[in-house]
């Protein structure tokens, strides 16, 4: 995003005035053990738990929570991912505090609930029932991204929030509704004392975590729970999940353009977001119009940025024609 830093290294920074640096724990896949460690020395080895399997953000939260707990059982805690954008930190930190006091003094589960500015398809809405505390409301309902029409309609009532993915709540709390909701996932981490955060825990999670069912904490707890609550916030936050909303917030040309690692000769092209590995290889265009080109050393993407939402649908259309050879 030509700051300097990585998006991981600025979900580091972001949390460091709240949050103690040898209290930040990185959920991470076992692959990436050394990126983490190159991109975020100050974090102690210890504090980096390396999934051994993908399985979904509710069995990464759960043992994030165990290991929490075995530290500290009356700690609360924040789930940040780490590809998120936040341009306005200071508004993402005051919605913290409060949303932090909120957590510790009731049995609830909060999430972060984005304001939108448009109707967004490709997130997850919250939609916003009674306010309970200053700023704080109970959540009626989740709601799966939308099409384009219901997210208008969403976006029209005014009770409805983007899904941020970040949750405060105690460990104590999430690992009970974990408990009461999602059993599958929540006996692979109900260990003897002394297993979480000791040198017997890689070995416990090495055996038990490839058993949860990949679950994401949303359809695992969130949707089932009734002591969900939504704290509104308008912090400049984009997730960039989709190449739309990358080029949205990256720095563009004069046309509209958006180039990533890669060198473009472009003739009337207009909106587009053009990506390349390292390959060095330079593109030329003539005539594009919003579209997203993404080439890498064996797959090459070219469709139009409204259509990303297909991609997912391309992904598996490239596996039933060709394999996982490509995936």
């Amino acid at each position: 995003m030509g700051t300097g830093r990585t998006l991981l290294q600025m979900t580091y920074d972001r949390i460091l005035p709240l949050v103690d640096a040898d209290r930040v724990i990185v959920v991470t896949n076992a692959d990436y053990e050394g990126l983490i460690r190159e991109q975020l020395p100050d974090v102690k080895p210890e504090n980096i738990l390396l999934e051994p399997a993908r399985r979904n953000t509710a069995p990464c939260i759960a043992w994030a929570a165990a290991h929490i707990a075995a530290m500290d059982p009356e700690a609360s805690m924040v789930v940040m991912p780490s590809d998120h954008l936040i341009t306005r930190e200071r508004v993402f930190l005051d919605a913290l505090r409060s949303a932090f006091e909120f957590a510790e003094s009731n049995d609830a589960l909060l999430t972060l609930g984005i304001t939108p500015s448009r109707p967004e398809t490709g997130y997850g809405y919250i939609q916003c029932g009674p306010e309970v505390a200053d700023g704080i409301c109970r959540v009626k309902t989740f709601t799966e991204k939308p099409n384009a029409e219901l997210a208008k309609v969403f976006l029209a009532s005014g009770e409805f929030l983007w899904n941020a993915g970040v949750f405060v709540w105690t460990a104590r709390n999430v690992l009970a509704g974990l408990a009461q909701h999602c059993p599958d996932v929540a006996q692979r981490f109900q260990a003897p004392d002394g297993v979480f955060a000791t040198d017997a825990e890689r070995e416990w999670i090495a055996r038990e975590f490839p058993a949860c069912p990949g679950v994401s904490i949303d359809y695992a707890l969130m949707e089932k729970a009734t002591n969900v609550f939504v704290k509104p916030v308008d912090p400049g936050w984009s997730d960039l999940g989709t190449w739309s909303a990358l080029h949205e917030v990256a720095p563009k040309n004069r046309d509209g353009n958006v180039t990533h690692g890669c060198s473009v000769i472009s003739y009337d092209t207009n909106g587009c977001m053009f990506t390349e590995s390292s390959t060095g290889k330079i593109i030329v265009v003539d005539g594009l119009k919003d579209y997203v080109v993404a080439d890498t050393d064996d797959v090459l993407l070219i469709c139009p940025l409204a259509h990303e939402q297909q991609i997912k649908q391309y992904v598996n259309d490239v596996n039933m024609a060709l394999g996982d050879k490509y995936l």
